[in-house]
């Protein structure tokens, strides 16, 4: 096991002191840091470049989620604040990072023994990346949430502090474990959700839960998604945000995702792959979803089993991380397998069915995935303030969980300390850096006034 090259010998205390000694090349409070830099590219003209190659029919839907508020302006730009990420101080070690790591990218999911967890749930932008980014992108959606729904500077800088703090104890706690340990380690859900602050925002978590555990096989979709017709199950339309390609597009797509859906199943485990070719493929609808995602090629595919029993899968686009211009190109080939391996890194635990596959030109990379597989979404928006300070701490770590995985624990750690150096300075950077966010939104709104950019409200 130990002849491997690059295995790591030194001991968690060893590493704890390496992580310590950094602080002397990257002091703590150097992380606070957030000016302007000369020479910053256009954040319009970024957005427009890095979007080519995106389905332009769909691109007007993605700018108009964008210009709600810029809060909703970084979740759809990752590119952007990748692009300033790289600029700013860094500590340079480097983790499995989610690369999109924002307040509405958490929320509680099925694991295959259908228990609920809360855990990270996107992983398009995955790679390693130094860990302080995603702490960065994270605290400053939660200042630009909590401006979105109206809390005072003292409420978001509580919440701010409260999930860097969650995240400092809790490396803390996970350097001292064991790594199997950390592997085994989940958040329950359903016991979390007890802990909400707020009567109405506890009784409709614990409604969300009971309602997730009520549908705990895909069953429950089959009425909202799709319909039968005499021995045929079409998805239902619901234009713009679900639709059937029509003409030669639903020819060449159908037997796109006949062939994808076959080297899909050698992605997955063998015992799995008995289990998917119970299904038969039946239809197949486009599907807008997210911020950050619209324009990518994203589709719903119906299986049936032959008691007619329904599996929704959703075929996703995966294109390069935007941190690979910053942090190097992927090691994998196929950016899905980028993505799936990146999943198994980060979440306690992942969709079974999850696996990835390429397009017919080889040229186009997809992974794919159940659907609404008894997901919770937390309402940021109509959260009291306090539950979402409770909410951002949860964040705060899941994340911890998700870095520690990658066995770095001890140094991330040692360069934290015990004391809230760490935690002032992202509180001052997520303030600098919301500001920035302020501006870009409304670069874009003055874009999308000149006429440089289409929008939709959809």
């Amino acid at each position: 096991m130990r002849n491997n090259a690059k295995f790591d010998a030194k001991t968690p205390a060893e590493q704890e002191q390496a992580g310590r000694s950094i602080r002397e090349r990257v002091p703590r409070k150097a992380h606070g840091l957030w000016k302007t830099p000369k020479g910053r590219p256009d954040p319009i003209d970024l957005l427009i470049d890095w979007n080519q190659g995106l389905i332009p029919e769909l691109m007007p839907i993605r700018y108009g989620r964008m210009a709600k508020s810029p809060f909703t302006f970084l979740r759809g730009a990752a590119a952007v604040m990748a692009s300033d990420l790289s600029r700013v101080p860094t500590t340079g070690i480097k983790v499995q990072a989610s690369g999109d790591c924002h307040l509405m990218n958490f929320g509680a999911f099925a694991t295959p023994e259908r228990n609920l967890i809360f855990d990270i749930n996107d992983f398009d932008e995955t790679s390693q990346a130094p860990w302080d980014w995603d702490l960065k992108r994270l605290a400053t959606s939660i200042e630009l949430a909590g401006c979105d729904a109206g809390f005072g500077p003292n409420a978001r800088r509580r919440a701010v502090l409260g999930m860097v703090r969650s995240y400092r104890e809790r490396s803390r706690e996970y350097a001292a474990m064991q790594p199997l340990e950390i592997w085994y380690d989940r958040l329950d859900f359903g016991r979390l959700a007890r802990r909400f602050k707020g009567k109405r925002d506890r009784a409709r978590a614990k409604k969300d839960i009971s309602k997730a555990r009520a549908h705990n096989v895909p069953s429950h979709l089959f009425p909202k998604l799709a319909a039968r017709k005499g021995l045929s199950a079409r998805i239902s339309e619901q234009p713009p945000l679900i639709y059937h390609p029509t003409g030669e597009r639903r020819i060449r797509y159908r037997k796109h995702v006949i062939r994808t859906l076959h080297t899909y199943q050698e992605s997955l485990p063998a015992h799995l792959q008995v289990l998917f070719r119970q299904f038969e493929f039946r239809d197949l609808a486009m599907k807008v979803v997210g911020i950050g995602s619209v324009g990518t090629f994203c589709a719903i595919a119906l299986c049936m089993s032959a008691d007619k029993q329904p599996l929704f899968l959703q075929i996703k686009e995966a294109r390069k991380s935007v941190l690979e211009p910053f942090c190097g190109s992927s090691k994998f080939q196929n950016h899905g397998e980028r993505v799936v391996v990146g999943q198994h890194l980060m979440q306690a635990a992942s969709d079974m069915f999850l696996g990835w596959t390429t397009g017919l030109d080889r040229n186009r990379h997809f992974y794919i995935r159940q659907l609404c597989d008894m997901k919770v979404s937390i309402d940021v928006e109509t959260m009291e303030a306090r539950d979402l300070a409770y909410h951002a701490e949860l964040c705060g770590w899941a994340l911890a969980r998700a870095h520690a995985k990658s066995g770095n624990a001890p140094m991330v750690a040692g360069y934290l300390g015990a004391g809230d150096a760490f935690d002032l300075a992202i509180a001052t950077f997520a303030d600098s850096y919301a500001e920035q966010t302020e501006k870009d939104h409304a670069a874009l709104l003055k874009a999308m006034k000149a006429g440089k950019i289409k929008v939709s409200n959809r």
